[in-house]
């Protein structure tokens, strides 16, 4: 992208809602961040999601290699 396209991608995004420019300052940060090499700081709902993943791991709960071979085929026919 040329910086040209990015300053016109940025003055559009200041017409659009309020939610939409929050989660794009939100992912710049994020991508500034990995160029600066820092630690990504996961958000609380982030961290629920992983600590429930743990759990349903513990517990045996895991899609067997049968599972994953359904999932993409299913994924791969669109």
């Amino acid at each position: 992208m040329a910086p040209t396209d990015l300053r016109t991608l940025l003055e559009r995004a200041q017409t659009w809602p309020e939610e939409a420019q929050q989660e794009l300052t939100a992912i710049a940060a994020e991508i500034e961040s990995e160029l600066r090499g820092g630690e990504y700081p996961a958000t609380a709902e982030e961290l629920r999601i992983i600590d429930a993943a743990i759990a349903s791991v513990d517990l045996g709960e895991v899609a067997t290699d049968a599972d994953v071979a359904a999932a993409f085929a299913k994924f791969r026919r669109g």
